[in-house]
């Protein structure tokens, strides 16, 4: 697909949210909701596929990105505000249940979604992201120890200082955050890897062979972090905590149809992060996506679409 839709600007639980649309009305809804530092824009090779597939898809810009509303207050970007603003979606689109698809931070909202709102959720399918157990200690304070105070996550604990750091670089950032994968993973990522801040503040450049978005495209993605800022990306690793201290007590079976495309290569999700999810996942189909890293839609945009479309359409009377 060479052309993005059109968005509509759409309110949905007091925010005002940029929504592109495609495919036929009655179609099986697909809601696809993108990462950091990410757009609705990151799902361009897979709308047009799931249309013509006679899917319905929705992909908004997430509350904080792109041309949405961009509030600077952090706590309303916890997890419950998260989903409020989809499944307000949904009721504006009349759509009772869809099928709910997302990677990096769109993934924990999916998998959030199925034990949080699950009357609105007809199926799950993780990109990257699986669904991982509920950390017995604070996720913040188990990456302190693990990775140190560099860690992305612990950095953008900090008020402001994130956003200086990136704001005015955006196209460097973009060239910088888009690598392609290293040839292989190790078990044990070393720390220098997640002081993203530390790696970004000494970065001159590299080669367009080495970078998976296209220049046009990360011209985009800049131009849209100029005008709305990095706050609101980095306001969702703000609620952190307060999203793992939500989830105590809930349980976190995923009853819904589930699939998970993991990717060979990516450092930060690795395919190990996947195993033993049909514990918490029973009806669940997994697979690998080989050579790819972590910008997989737009690294192996064909075998991604393979994967979605087959598993949907196998799947589709279990999931309408």
């Amino acid at each position: 697909m060479t052309d993005f839709p059109v968005p509509n600007r759409m309110i949905t639980n007091g925010i005002t949210l940029s929504v592109h649309e495609a495919g036929p009305k009655e179609g099986l809804p697909v809601l696809l909701l993108h990462g950091w530092p990410e757009l609705a824009r990151s799902w361009l090779n897979q709308v047009g596929p799931l249309a013509e597939a006679g899917f319905r898809v929705i992909a908004p810009d997430m509350r904080g990105f792109g041309a949405s509303e961009a509030p600077r207050d952090v706590s309303t970007y916890g997890i419950d505000t998260l989903l409020a603003d989809m499944t307000g979606l949904l009721d504006a689109l009349a759509i009772k249940k869809a099928i709910w698809v997302g990677h990096d931070w769109g993934g924990l909202i999916g998998w959030s979604a199925a034990l949080l709102v699950p009357g609105r959720v007809a199926g799950v399918i993780g990109v990257n992201t699986p669904h991982l157990p509920r950390p017995p200690i604070c996720p913040m304070e188990m990456l302190r120890r693990r990775y140190g105070n560099n860690h992305y996550f612990v950095r953008f604990q900090e008020k402001g200082a994130p956003e200086m750091a990136l704001e005015g670089r955006e196209a460097a950032f973009f060239e910088f955050i888009f690598a392609r994968p290293p040839a292989k993973i190790v078990r044990q990522m070393p720390a220098s890897a997640t002081h993203l801040l530390n790696r970004f503040a000494g970065f001159t450049g590299r080669d367009e062979n080495e970078i998976a978005v296209p220049a046009k495209e990360r011209e985009l993605y800049a131009e849209a972090y100029a005008r709305s800022g990095f706050h609101g990306g980095i306001n969702y690793y703000r609620n952190v905590t307060k999203n793992w201290q939500r989830m105590e007590d809930v349980d976190l079976t995923v009853r819904q149809p589930a699939l998970m495309i993991g990717a060979a290569l990516d450092p930060f999700l690795p395919p190990a992060f996947m195993d033993g999810m049909e514990a918490r996942v029973p009806d669940l189909e997994k697979h690998v996506i080989p050579g790819c890293g972590h910008w997989t839609q737009w690294e192996k945009p064909h075998e991604l679409n393979a994967l979605m479309i087959a598993w949907l359409q196998k799947r589709e009377g279990d999931l309408r």
